[in-house]
């Protein structure tokens, strides 16, 4: 497995199923919506890694929805590529136009579907993000979904998992506790913004006393992390 999730926003069921065993042959989890409504839950529950957007669906279009997601800052760095018919190559111009990252015309073959997602997905993936990321002695690896400070292993929650890789692969950036929410939790889960502390704290203990410097408050605002000690 890849460990890439594409979510699949296709009203025709057939064509969904194709791309998904096309996606499943090729290491990729996947994950379906037939309308615009439910596309924008799973993507704001779920952050897929890419989105497969056919140009026409109900309640709206593949556009439209993607012109919404490149406006948003919590979804504009999540790729997308557009599903177009032969004659609407204005379609694609339309498409890319509005921050589309690449489109495949129909009909197209499952190789060059996996084909072009990797391509997209190599683009849009900063260098090394699939690397260990160390700071300070305090090593994240995503692929095995370890922590570890020197060769100790650091024993935490999922949740606190998430909420260290997301901090330590947007470093010296000041998060709200409701941006946190938004990125580790999810947009449509309902909890309390304090939430983030709870985790915060139990985050800051399972690292240690000699780097817990690393997650800062911010004061009136929310968290940072930083290799630089705040005075």
């Amino acid at each position: 497995m890849t460990g890439k999730k594409v979510l699949i926003i296709d009203d025709e069921s057939s064509i969904r199923e194709m791309i998904a065993i096309a996606l499943e042959m090729a290491g990729y989890e996947y994950l379906e919506a037939e309308n615009i409504q439910q596309a924008h839950e799973i993507i704001v529950d779920h952050r897929p890694d890419l989105i497969l957007v056919d140009w026409m669906m109900p309640g709206g279009s593949g556009v439209e929805l993607t012109r919404r997601l490149k406006k948003d800052t919590t979804t504009a760095e999540i790729p997308v590529i557009m599903l177009t018919a032969k004659s609407e190559e204005d379609n694609k111009i339309q498409g890319l136009e509005v921050g589309a990252d690449d489109y495949i015309t129909k009909p197209f073959s499952p190789r060059e579907l996996v084909a072009r997602l990797k391509a997209v997905l190599r683009r849009a993936t900063p260098q090394g993000v699939d690397e260990p990321i160390e700071i300070e002695g305090l090593t994240l690896d995503p692929i095995s979904q370890r922590v570890t400070i020197g060769s100790r292993p650091l024993d935490m929650g999922p949740t606190e998992y998430r909420l260290l890789k997301f901090l330590m692969t947007h470093q010296e950036r000041a998060y709200s506790r409701a941006q946190l929410l938004d990125q580790v939790w999810g947009g449509n889960v309902y909890v309390e913004e304090r939430t983030v502390d709870v985790h915060i704290r139990r985050l800051r203990k399972a690292i240690g006393s000699t780097h817990d410097f690393l997650i800062q408050t911010v004061r009136g605002t929310g968290y940072r992390f930083s290799a630089k000690r705040s005075v």
